[in-house]
């Protein structure tokens, strides 16, 4: 990325501003003073509303295009294996891809909470952000804000955390083109900790029948949760629409502002 396009990125929300209240002031000054409508006058109007929609693009592409191709340090991957010594290199390839689909659902929930639901990607998380230079510059380029760290969780009681659980649900399914209602796999984020063997992880499996038919016999698969559990009405919270995603999918804004996706 050239120097200008970080410093555009960097930038974007009081260029927009500037656009539109350009719009804005042209408007009032001709209803102030009573002038007569000129033509260029709805000319000029319609250039910065379109360049104002246009850098809005620019930067939610631009966000996108950070979170999936921009170098993280090397260093996160050595920190993850001193928590989790049985990853290999290849596993701790999977872990970054995680991390970056956990951001891509950050960018694109319009600054609303997305919560964290692998404890692999959380330790790969942690790390990052106790450097805090580099990581401040990461949520720069790629949310236009600090995101405050918060703890890998389940399904549970509070219905603020579960939307935050369906918002991650809903984002990294289509990320990878799964329906969020019928999943016929799972998203990488939520699958992580069962393919890796991460001690105290989250379990995930694609749909529920197979554990409610086990516990009616008696079993037990232990802490293991649903997928299809994030579309239901079994957990407080906006089961309907995801937390809101589905309502607002697509509409992520360019990201500058707010308190971050991860909590406080």
């Amino acid at each position: 990325m050239t120097p200008a396009a970080r410093l555009l990125l960097r930038r974007a929300a009081a260029w927009r501003a500037l656009l539109l209240g350009m719009a804005v002031l042209m408007l009032v000054g001709a209803v102030v003073m009573g002038a007569r409508p000129r033509p260029w006058w709805f000319a000029l109007g319609a250039v910065v509303l379109v360049g104002a929609g246009a850098l809005t693009a620019w930067v939610r592409w631009q966000r996108e295009r950070v979170i999936r191709e921009r170098t993280l340090p090397a260093f996160l991957k050595r920190k993850l294996r001193e928590q989790h010594p049985h990853l290999d290199g290849a596993d701790c390839d999977l872990v970054e891809r995680g991390f970056r689909q956990f951001f891509l659902a950050c960018a694109r929930s319009d600054r609303a909470f997305v919560a964290m639901p692998s404890r692999a990607v959380d330790t790969f998380w942690h790390a990052f952000i106790l450097h805090t230079r580099a990581y401040a510059e990461w949520c720069d380029l790629a949310l236009g804000r600090f995101l405050h760290h918060t703890p890998a969780e389940a399904l549970g009681a509070r219905a603020s955390d579960n939307d935050g659980l369906r918002r991650a649900w809903y984002w990294s399914c289509k990320d990878e083109s799964i329906d969020p209602r019928k999943p016929s796999r799972l998203p990488l984020l939520f699958a992580l900790d069962r393919k890796l063997a991460i001690a105290g992880g989250f379990v995930y499996v694609t749909d529920c029948r197979d554990i409610l038919a086990k516990s009616a016999a008696g079993g037990s698969d232990g802490a293991v949760y649903c997928g299809t559990s994030f579309g239901d009405d079994g957990f407080s919270g906006d089961a309907d629409s995801f937390g809101g995603a589905e309502s607002s999918d697509g509409g992520g804004g360019d990201g500058d502002g707010g308190s971050g996706c991860g909590g406080d």
